[in-house]
């Protein structure tokens, strides 16, 4: 089940910068606990997004690409696909890596318009050895008028691919 935080995780990287964002949103899922790090949960969201969010992908970079914005195939043109490092700076798909811990990555980019930070944080859950979360936390800063234009009609489309993407990982994990 994926359930909407009210609030960034307090042990997030992401909680310090809480002030500086225009934009929030945090979800939750619960899975059976399995021995993975934190590079294959970036590699499962890396690959778990819904195939439909491609065609809209397409859709934007068409339409962004006029006002000079980066678009996916920029942004994925940057990165040794063979070779994934997950250390910061380095380009993982659409997203730059900004920071890794133990139990969190922290994904994003920073561009005219808006920049934003993704959270992926593994938890444990009470202390329960046998089940662990996983939280996807988005922070958006919009840097001009054209950024908060830009994300009203990307909000629902955000908030629904972070729910399937966290979905079809906790189907990976559980395989896993």
């Amino acid at each position: 089940m994926i359930e909407k935080l009210k609030i960034i995780p307090e042990q997030s990287l992401l909680k310090k910068e809480e002030q500086s964002y225009h934009y929030i949103d945090s979800f939750q899922s619960q899975y059976i606990a399995s021995e993975f790090d934190i590079i294959y949960l970036g590699k499962s969201f890396l690959s778990s997004s819904p195939k439909w969010v491609d065609n809209l992908m397409a859709i934007r970079d068409k339409l962004v690409g006029v006002f000079g914005l980066k678009t996916s195939a920029q942004l994925k043109a940057m990165q040794d696909v063979d070779n994934l490092k997950f250390e910061p700076g380095a380009q993982l798909d659409i997203f730059k890596l900004y920071n890794i811990t133990e139990n969190e990555l922290i994904l994003g980019e920073d561009d005219k318009h808006l920049s934003f930070r993704v959270s992926l944080l593994l938890d444990s859950i009470n202390d329960d050895v046998n089940k662990k979360r996983i939280i996807l936390t988005t922070m958006v800063e919009f840097k001009n008028l054209f950024g908060r234009l830009y994300f009203i009609p990307v909000k629902p489309f955000h908030q629904l691919i972070v729910k399937e993407t966290l979905k079809e990982m906790i189907i990976n994990i559980e395989k896993h």
